[in-house]
């Protein structure tokens, strides 16, 4: 038999203790193996690289040796569950409040709407991508971490961006710590040692009026929002069917930074939003940034603004994994691309550009085509076709 069991640092249960006492293997990391009572005569493994464990609980378990393994709160949350069950062992799984669960009751605050990612052993970029996209939307973010995702560095990454952030370092031990970092006293967090394991909160509840059906935060079931339904000046807006196309090129999701450069009304800017991703929208027209504010509002995606012509006012934005180039040409895609994301695309209404913004993008890969829409509109008894100012929508994936 193996048994998981979770720990918060409160008394093991009864079902806990028995397996327990009956290991031959005890698995877990140097504190939960000094924290819990190990039979005298049961080997253990100290809980290191999770591959080299998981082979050993396979072969306690093929010889048939009770083996327990020891885990910090709820196992099957980001826990060692997931690869136990994976490598095809049976288990019992006796799990304890998770972390998560624990923090936000010591804040006081509900968690049903949270968003919960994983820094722990993983790449940080798209945890801190979806730390900027929920800094100012009050949509609570836990984040799971690890020495080398540290609250320093969410800090460092986060630079001017961070949002208040909750720290709990060794969570349900005695010598449990919290500490508040505020948006505008962050600089100490970078060098600081944090001790381990520590979880950190972004944010706070959003709107606690409505109560949800579901975790986490609901995204758009759609996408390509019709015209009249997002504020604009004298049509200057990525029409919808256009918008259609430069989303699926974008590939917009939670985890990714998306910037939409001269962003109008901020139509591409919002429907990124509405599907997760991360969004900064530059704009240089200070009435245009009131219609991208207007959208944002209305339609749920969160999307910084940020006042500036490209391609100077890029240099003090976070590296981004998609782009799109509504306005500035090719010196603004050359700039872009120097930055590097693995998506961007352009629209462009005249063929004397398509060749240069091309040129730009010469570490990419590049699709290039016309769009041609013509909507059926009424004519006396009939109808006829009312076709839409072509655009070219040229749109690299870097090779």
């Amino acid at each position: 038999m193996i048994t998981v069991i979770g720990y918060d640092g409160s008394p093991l249960s009864e079902s806990a203790r028995v397996a327990l006492g009956r290991a031959d293997l005890v698995v877990g990391g140097a504190r939960h193996l000094a924290a819990v009572d190990v039979p005298s005569g049961a080997a253990t493994v100290v809980m290191g690289p999770v591959a080299a464990a998981v082979m050993a609980i396979a072969d306690a378990h093929g010889s048939k040796r009770s083996v327990v393994v020891v885990a910090s709160g709820d196992p099957g949350f980001f826990g060692i569950t997931r690869r136990l069950a994976a490598a095809r062992l049976p288990m019992t799984v006796l799990p304890a409040v998770s972390s998560v669960a624990t923090a936000f009751a010591r804040l006081g605050l509900p968690w049903d709407e949270a968003v919960v990612v994983s820094a722990h052993g993983r790449p940080l970029r798209p945890v801190l991508n979806v730390l900027l996209r929920h800094a100012a939307s009050g949509t609570p973010v836990a984040v799971l971490t690890d020495a080398s995702s540290s609250p320093g560095r969410l800090v460092a990454g986060l630079g001017g961006r961070c949002p208040d952030l909750h720290v709990f370092e060794r969570l349900g031990e005695a010598d449990e710590r919290y500490t508040l970092i505020t948006r505008q006293e962050h600089g100490d967090a970078v060098v600081r040692e944090w001790r381990q394991p520590n979880l950190v909160i972004a944010g706070g509840p959003g709107d606690l009026g409505d109560h949800p059906w579901r975790t986490g935060e609901a995204l758009a079931a759609g996408w390509a929002l019709p015209d009249d339904e997002l504020q604009h000046r004298d049509g200057m807006l990525t029409k919808r069917d256009v918008r259609a196309v430069v989303l699926a090129r974008l590939a917009p999701s939670p985890g990714t930074l998306v910037w939409d450069i001269g962003a109008g009304s901020g139509s591409v800017a919002v429907e990124c939003a509405r599907l997760g991703a991360a969004v900064v929208a530059v704009e240089q027209d200070p009435e245009a940034l009131q219609h991208i504010e207007a959208n944002s509002h209305r339609h749920g995606g969160p999307v910084e603004v940020v006042h500036g012509k490209a391609p100077e006012v890029l240099d003090g934005l976070p590296d981004p994994d998609a782009v799109f180039v509504g306005g500035g040409g090719p010196e603004v895609v050359k700039a872009v691309a120097a930055r590097r994301p693995q998506r961007i695309v352009v629209a462009l209404a005249t063929l004397e550009r398509v060749g240069p913004t091309v040129a730009a993008l010469d570490d990419y890969d590049v699709d290039t085509v016309l769009l041609q829409v013509q909507h059926l509109v009424p004519l006396g008894e009939g109808h006829r076709l009312s076709p839409a100012n072509p655009v070219f929508v040229v749109s690299g994936v870097l090779a």
